[in-house]
């Protein structure tokens, strides 16, 4: 009914803890290095929460960022979609303790679990609620306190993961930019290589049938690293293709940040030069849903996403989702 309503981005925001866990303070945790942690990975250090502190109060400041640059109130706010697999709590969900925190009285609000494409996933319901209801403003957040999950004696997934709120509101732009298209998917039948089992109905916390590291999150790397890359070109490729383009029109490509190998991989793999590819792994580890709007964020700062820029997001994550979105920035 809708067709010509164009959905973008208006606003970013991002708010991570203060505390930085860095390579060393992991070496004196774990039996690792800072050399063995950047050369496969390409992370060199992580935000953590502190004891006392809460993701759902970073979600509330980076919503209220997003909110602000894009010159609105809370109250012109008319649904919020939280992206996290770590909620502060089951019941109530995270959306609705952002909705309540920033006075967004006139909202709707739930959460969204899709792991790293969650953010990916939570931007394309929010255009299709835009392209349907012109006037309303959504405010999707990617948001995770993925260490509070973490087994930090588990040197293979300790080093890579890190906590942080970014959010952004979406609502109708101009006919030349906001987004282009996207493509959602799930793989379901490999859900065994990244995992956590523990806490859910099936194993409740402190059932005795469940040994204890499996209520952290556990990841078999070299598996999961072969499905990422050939899944995430995939997406790039197809997306760009039924749209016009080729990997030549692609002025930044925003990738998931889990692994710095990853993302050269398919910055290799679609012909990109570096400048073409935003990375910032290297200061926040894998923060999951809340890796690509804290990576859009940056970029925006930096002065590397201008009017007009074609914009490639592309994520893949624990399920296994993946998703791919194309912007006109």
């Amino acid at each position: 009914m809708y067709e010509d309503v164009k959905a973008g981005i208006l606003g970013l925001g991002l708010a991570v803890p203060p505390k930085v866990l860095t390579n060393f303070d992991l070496e004196k945790i774990v039996d690792t290095s800072d050399e063995w942690i950047t050369e496969r990975t390409g992370i060199k250090e992580r935000h953590i929460l502190e004891d006392g502190e809460n993701i759902t109060e970073y979600s509330i400041k980076a919503a209220k960022e997003a909110i602000e640059r894009a010159g609105l109130t809370p109250q012109d706010i008319n649904l919020i979609i939280c992206a996290t697999v770590t909620p502060q709590y089951i019941i109530p969900s995270m959306a609705v303790m952002v909705q309540d925190g920033i006075g967004a009285k006139n909202a709707g609000a739930f959460d969204l679990s899709a792991t790293c494409s969650g953010f990916i996933y939570g931007l394309s319901i929010a255009n299709t609620f835009v392209k349907v209801n012109p006037d309303w403003k959504v405010l999707v957040i990617g948001a995770e306190a993925l260490s509070r999950k973490t087994n930090w004696q588990d040197r293979s997934i300790c080093v890579l993961l890190g906590d942080g709120a970014g959010a952004a509101v979406i609502g109708k732009v101009g006919e030349q930019r906001g987004i282009i298209d996207f493509t959602l998917g799930a793989d379901g039948s490999q859900w065994e290589l990244l995992t956590l089992r523990g806490g859910g109905s099936c194993f409740p916390p402190f059932d005795d049938r469940l040994p204890k590291d499996e209520y952290y999150i556990k990841m078999k790397g070299r598996e999961v690293f072969k499905v990422a890359t050939r899944m995430m070109e995939k997406i790039a490729f197809d997306l760009l293709k039924r749209n016009g383009y080729t990997p030549e029109d692609v002025d930044l490509l925003v990738p998931h940040q889990a692994n710095y190998r990853i993302i050269e991989f398919l910055r290799e793999r679609l012909g990109l030069s570096k400048e073409q590819v935003f990375i910032n792994i290297q200061k926040y580890g894998n923060t999951s849903a809340a890796s690509i709007p804290l990576a859009l964020y940056e970029a925006e700062k930096e002065g590397r996403l201008k009017k007009g820029d074609l914009v490639l997001l592309v994520a893949f994550g624990g399920g296994f989702t993946y998703g791919g979105m194309l912007i006109r920035w």
